[in-house]
């Protein structure tokens, strides 16, 4: 199967055990046909972002983690107390085998998650925005778990935050007092295969 039918398939999803069967069966093969054959660099792209504002000992946690492609340039940038999560349980043993995060949990976006309040100086989320995937209220949560003036910095397709819920939801949390946005960044394709209307940007909030 190629990359676009992949996704067509995983967009589709309708439930958190179709996505899980989805990225099941495409685990082995999701760093190569995502870096290799069409140059991911939306990884690349957020940790730049997150470098200036985020010291090298804060404790992060990467949110929709996969098989560990955030993480990795992460490590490579410094970074060494990172600790990941996602739904697929066959995601995260790709991720494990990298040797980058000190913990990796099973965790869905959108449910409550078992962490303490205030427990991460950062969040950061790739790719993990999108169609069939992790809903608008996932926010709620990861503000709870990030320290006040820590950073929550993602990744939203651009056609999905016109078409949902997440443009109103983004405002709200904000006009909350819960969070203050600090940028959105440019319009950028995540891959070199990438249409117009799968472009992406980068949204950094600061929690209050």
């Amino acid at each position: 199967m190629n990359l676009e039918d992949r996704q067509k398939e995983i967009y589709s999803s309708n439930n958190c055990q179709e996505l899980t069967d989805y990225y099941k069966k495409w685990a082995k093969d999701y760093d190569q046909d995502l870096v290799n054959e069409c140059n991911y660099v939306a990884p690349q792209k957020v940790v730049e972002v997150l470098s200036p504002l985020v010291s090298e000992d804060a404790r992060i946690l990467d949110a929709g983690a996969g098989t560990g492609l955030v993480g990795e340039i992460l490590y490579q940038n410094g970074y060494s107390n990172l600790e990941g999560m996602d739904i697929s349980s066959e995601m995260l043993e790709q991720a494990r085998k990298k040797n980058v995060y000190t913990a990796l949990y099973q965790k869905v976006m959108g449910e409550p998650l078992d962490f303490p309040s205030d427990s991460f100086d950062a969040i950061i989320s790739v790719g993990v925005f999108t169609y069939g995937h992790a809903p608008s209220s996932s926010f709620d949560e990861l503000l709870r778990i990030t320290k006040p003036g820590g950073y929550i910095i993602f990744t939203l397709r651009l056609d999905f935050y016109q078409n949902s819920d997440f443009k109103q939801k983004l405002t709200a949390l904000e006009e909350l007092g819960q969070w203050k946005l600090v940028e959105i960044g440019d319009q950028f394709s995540p891959l070199s295969t990438a249409k117009p209307d799968g472009y992406y940007r980068i949204w950094v909030y600061q929690v209050r």
